[in-house]
């Protein structure tokens, strides 16, 4: 069965499995208007599944669509690769607020400032020696011009406060001044394009 059979619905708070090894719990997934470029579920994962699987464990975690292989007579989500695929998979996450996320799920958030002012949006992402470090913003015309910035900036991962997935937004731990002055954030932007993966 391919994953188009299953709707996010008929998933939630499932135990997912990789063979006899529990995983996690499916506990939802992104909401974006264009559900076709969701690609991943959110999952709760199992703690000894993180500590072992995770360079550093991770409350969720994003579980890929095409990986759901079947239902069991149980109820259960069976997948269709090893946990070494999974394992994989996770390395190529961003982390915010001990949260793993697949680029997928980060790509055309909308970015506000702790003080809810919208900044921009989210359309593409930084990797430094295979981590990702940053994002790639398309700023609001307004910002833009307030802040007298270039149309696109790179935000570092830890500017990122946390997430807010039913308004598909990520918040920025400060105002977006102060964001603006963040060693990492300098650092980020006089980088060379060659440093980046």
């Amino acid at each position: 069965m391919g994953t188009t059979d299953f709707n996010i619905h008929e998933l939630m708070q499932r135990d997912v499995y990789v063979k006899d090894t529990k995983v996690g719990t499916i506990v939802g997934e992104r909401h974006h208007p264009n559900e076709s470029r969701v690609r991943s579920m959110r999952l709760q994962v199992e703690t000894d599944v993180a500590d072992e699987f995770m360079r550093k464990p991770a409350e969720e975690a994003p579980l890929p669509k095409e990986l759901v292989h079947s239902i069991g007579d149980d109820g259960s989500v069976r997948l269709s690769k090893s946990m070494r695929e999974l394992q994989r998979r996770w390395r190529n996450t961003v982390r915010i607020n001990e949260q793993l996320y697949a680029p997928d799920e980060m790509l055309d958030r909308a970015v506000l400032d702790n003080q809810g002012k919208e900044v921009g949006i989210i359309t593409g992402l930084l990797k430094v020696k295979r981590t990702y470090k940053g994002f790639i913003v398309t700023l609001r015309r307004g910002i833009q011009q307030e802040f007298d910035l270039e149309p696109t900036i790179r935000l570092p991962v830890t500017a990122i406060a946390r997430t807010r997935d039913r308004l598909d937004e990520v918040v920025l731990g400060r105002t977006f001044e102060r964001a603006l002055q963040l060693p990492s954030f300098i650092q980020l932007n006089e980088m060379d394009d060659a440093e980046f993966m």
